[in-house]
C-alpha cells in the first residue's frame, strides 16, 4: 500500500525544519548507503549525528506522532531517525530496493524496514525533476507532493528519485517498524480502522455498531501485532 499524508508537517515545523536545513553542512549521500545503492546514489546528506539532523529529526518524529493517518496506516512499533536528503543539479537516486535491516551508526538500535516514508521539504513548483518513482504489481507510480506532505511506502518495492535538473530538492526519509509484519494484515486493520471511525461519526463513537467494530479491531490486532 501506498500512502500519501498531506501536510504533515506544519507550516511552523516546515519552516523551522527547512532553517536548519539552510544553515546545514551537507556530505556525500552515500554515507549511508548499502553496497547495491552506492552505485547509484549522487545525493547529499546532513550527518547523521549532526546537532542540525537531530534537531530537524524531533521535528518530524513529533509531527508523526501527532498525524493519525499516519499511525493508523503504520502501526509503528520503531522508526528509524530521520534523515535529510538534498539533489540539485542533475543528481539522482537510481533503482534499487532498501536495506531490510537499517542500523544506527554508533549505537545498537536497529529496526525490519517494512515501511519507507518520505517527506517532501521543497515547494515541488520551486524545482523539476525529482519525482519519487516507485514500483508495484500495477506499474509505476511517480510521487511529488507539496511541501510538509509525505508519502509512505513498502521497504520492500523498487523505488528511484529522478534527475533533478532546476533547482534544489529537500526530503527527509526514513523507515519504520511495524508492529504488524504483514502488509495484507495492515491493510485490513487500515480499511477497518476507517470505517469504525466512519460509522463512529455517522452513528456516535458511543453506538453499538462503533464499539462492536472496534472491538473486531483490536482483536485481530491482538492477533496479529508484535509489541
Amino acid at each position: 500500500m501506498m500512502l500519501p499524508i498531506p501536510d504533515l508537517l506544519d507550516a511552523d515545523a516546515l519552516a523551522r525544519v527547512r532553517a536548519l536545513l539552510a544553515e546545514a553542512a551537507w556530505i556525500d549521500g552515500n554515507a549511508t548507503s548499502g553496497a547495491q545503492s552506492a552505485l547509484s546514489k549522487r545525493n547529499r546528506q546532513l550527518p547523521e549525528n549532526s546537532a542540525a539532523a537531530r534537531e530537524a529529526g524531533g521535528i518530524v518524529l513529533a509531527a508523526l506522532g501527532n498525524t493519525p493517518l499516519f499511525v493508523a496506516a503504520a502501526l509503528p512499533l520503531k522508526v528509524f531517525p530521520p534523515l535529510f536528503n538534498r539533489y540539485e543539479g542533475g543528481e539522482a537516486f537510481g533503482a534499487h530496493v532498501d536495506n531490510a535491516i537499517r542500523m544506527q551508526r554508533g549505537t545498537d538500535f536497529r529496526i525490519r524496514s517494512d515501511l519507507s516514508c518520505t517527506i517532501f521539504l521543497s515547494d515541488p513548483a520551486d524545482y523539476d525533476g525529482g519525482e519519487l518513482v516507485v514500483e508495484g504489481s500495477d506499474g509505476e507510480r511517480r510521487v511529488k507532493l507539496g511541501a510538509g506532505s509525505a508519502i509512505l511506502y513498502p521497504a520492500s518495492s523498487v523505488h528511484r528519485v529522478e534527475p533533478v535538473t532546476r533547482g534544489v530538492r529537500l526530503a527527509s526519509f526514513f523507515w519504520l517498524q511495524s508492529m504488524v509484519r504483514s502488509a495484507e494484515d495492515r491493510a485490513i486493520l487500515f480499511d477497518l480502522d476507517r470505517a469504525v471511525q466512519r460509522v463512529g461519526g455517522e452513528l456516535g463513537q458511543g453506538s453499538r455498531a462503533a464499539v462492536e467494530l472496534t472491538g473486531v479491531y483490536h482483536n485481530l490486532l491482538r492477533r496479529w501485532a508484535d509489541a
